[in-house]
């Protein structure tokens, strides 16, 4: 029996070679309402049912937390060099004000911004190519309409910063007393703007492919590089020497993933001409009121360490760095929960773009429980496990035991934003999947970063760095609860015969609707789609209630587990598996994202398995 593809550079799209009969356009996006149009199904025929597998989804999961893993450990290595190369001070402080361009520019480019862009687009001119529909192929299409412009304004972009980079760094952190380190490492750093850029195309045009493995590899080489430049250069330029591995990083980022791009873009034939009624403008790749509503959003979310680090520099030095740690480390069982919705959006984008909106839907529910369970658990370990995981990853070298307890409290309080965090990246993944300009996301992350501002100030002067990690995790779970509750607001009806050849006759041309005042756009069976995902919200509301106690009840069992004091390792283990053990009994008592049925389905896997070895072994 066929296993189905591996998730790698080199693997084929499981459903590109899947019967299906769908009526498209070409591979372009509706111009006058700013949208990607669906491929609308006809009434006669059936939906497309070519979707990836569940053992496919399960391998590209396991592939891309491996490889994040990797890169997030050496992400952990990259911080322990820089803390021990040059500690926790002004020096460090002035570096993590550059930092903010690839912190940013990571979060716009490559892992939110132009993955809700690009990601819904190549999804759909994959679906036309697969059916035959576009001229003359719709990828080539729209990597020729999109590429070009793209790495201008990217260029453009980072020279503007470069040079403003005085500016920059007084508008970040007025309150440091010599900027101009900060300011030697900030045009270093501007480079990253164009290479992440290039890097985060690839990535969200490989990830619509189903291709896992090198988007995966970019953060391993990124901070490889990092590490490298800071081992090698600096004895003689200091902390600059991580700011010109930021450089040499992000070149890296763009060169591991472009052969295997190129392969999938330029090796596939040219198809024939087949359009229904759209007019052949592909080389309009996105809707501008798109494109701005996600870097909107994703500049709205990154705000939120500029805040941090606008109320920091005025504490005493260290005090960024500390927030740096902490964040880094806290932000560990999110990333690798992450990985969960960076696998299944462009399946969610697929489907969308075929019209099916009640599998999309179903897949982002699952996806959510599956994610809190797994950020909670990590939650957990964090709060109960705080101050062993800094000694034992930074306790070395410049970095001493009082930095450690600094960084450690500001850990256990970021902690308790986690779940806002990781339910925010998959939330705005169902306003964006669709491809459809919408501005409620960055409504709901400007309340929630004016809520960080507001609580930020006030807790700023009798906490410190602990209350300005406080004032992040409420203004992100504040964010959170808005995203969920706006998808409350769409219910999708199945679709009938009439509303069928209703999207068949605005293929065609006969009814198409121009977008004007009283265009009928936000109904759900609108002919260019749903605006959201369908999501049962009280129903996921209530299921997030279990996984939380679980993780509360586990964590204060790891606060009280006491393990060896003079053992930080011992220690760490002795607590790391009384969390785990309490939150997966409690998961399992009260059935958190169907953890009953997905162990009696892993174990029914592995028996079967074992007995069909066995068998032929006789």
């Amino acid at each position: 029996m066929s296993r189905g593809p591996t998730p790698t550079g080199d693997a084929p799209d499981p459903t590109a070679d899947r019967p299906a009969a769908l009526a498209g356009a070409d591979g372009t996006l509706a111009r006058a309402t700013g949208t990607i149009a669906p491929l609308p199904p006809t009434p006669s025929i059936p939906r497309p049912t070519g979707t990836p597998s569940s053992g496919f989804l399960a391998r590209a999961t396991l592939l891309s937390a491996a490889l994040s893993m990797a890169g997030a450990l050496l992400g952990l290595g990259r911080d322990q060099a820089l803390a021990q190369l040059f500690g926790a001070g002004a020096e460090t402080d002035a570096f993590l004000v550059a930092w903010t361009v690839p912190e940013m520019a990571s979060t716009l480019l490559i892992e939110d911004g132009m993955a809700f862009v690009l990601v819904p687009a190549f999804s759909l001119a994959l679906a036309r190519r697969a059916h035959g529909t576009g001229s003359p192929d719709p990828v080539r299409a729209l990597v020729a309409a999109s590429l070009p412009r793209l790495f201008l304004a990217l260029a453009g972009a980072a020279a503007v910063l470069a040079a403003g980079a005085p500016l920059l760094v007084s508008v970040l952190a007025p309150g440091l007393t010599d900027p101009s380190l900060a300011v030697s490492c900030t045009r270093l750093t501007a480079t990253c703007v164009l290479s992440f850029g290039l890097a985060g195309y690839c990535s969200a045009a490989l990830r619509a492919h189903r291709s896992y493995l090198a988007p995966g590899a970019i953060y391993i080489a990124y901070n490889a590089a990092i590490i490298a430049a800071m081992f090698a250069l600096g004895a003689h330029w200091g902390v600059r020497s991580a700011a010109l591995g930021v450089a040499v990083g992000g070149c890296l980022m763009a060169a591991v993933q472009a052969p295997s791009l190129w392969r999938r873009v330029a090796g596939r034939p040219r198809r024939p001409a087949v359009t229904h009624g759209y007019a052949e403008d592909g080389g309009r790749a996105f809707a501008v009121g798109l494109v701005v509503a996600v870097l909107l959003f994703a500049l709205c979310r990154q705000s939120q360490v500029l805040i941090e680090r606008y109320f920091a520099s005025g504490l005493p030095a260290g005090a960024i760095s500390h927030l740096n740690y902490a964040q880094k480390i806290a932000q560990l069982p999110m990333s690798l929960s992450m990985m969960v919705c960076v696998v299944t959006f462009p399946v969610v984008a697929r489907a969308i773009a075929e019209g099916d909106t009640r599998r999309a839907g179903e897949r982002v529910e699952r996806d959510l429980l599956l994610m809190a369970c797994l950020v909670l658990l990590g939650a957990a370990v964090v709060v109960a496990c705080a101050p062993q995981l800094v000694q034992l990853l930074f306790q070395r070298g410049a970095f001493t035991a009082e930095d450690t307890a600094a960084t450690a409290a500001v850990m256990r309080v970021y902690a308790l934003g986690l779940l806002g965090h990781t339910l925010v990246g998959a939330l705005v993944r169902s306003y964006f999947s669709a491809g459809r300009t919408t501005w409620f996301p960055l409504g709901a992350m400007g309340a929630g970063a004016l809520a960080t501002v507001v609580a930020g100030a006030w807790a700023v002067d009798p906490w410190g760095a602990r209350g300005i990690a406080a004032a992040n995790a409420a203004g992100i779970t504040l964010t959170a609860l808005l995203l969920l509750l706006g998808l409350g607001g769409l219910r999708e009806k199945p679709l009938g015969p009439s509303d069928g050849a209703a999207r068949v006759r605005a293929d065609r041309g006969t009814s198409r609707c121009r977008g004007g005042r009283g265009c009928c756009a936000g109904h759900p069976d609108h002919p260019l789609g749903p605006r959201t995902v369908p999501v049962r919200v009280g129903r996921v509301a209530a299921a997030l209630l279990r996984p939380v106690l679980a993780a509360v009840c586990a964590a204060g069992a790891g606060l009280f587990c006491a393990g060896p004091p003079d053992s930080p390792a011992a220690s760490l283990a002795a607590r790391c598996t009384c969390v785990t053990a309490v939150f997966l009994l409690l998961a399992w008592l009260l059935d958190a994202a169907g953890a009953r049925s997905l162990l009696l389905s892993v174990t029914h896997s592995v028996r079967s398995s074992v007995t069909r070895k066995l068998r032929h072994g006789r």
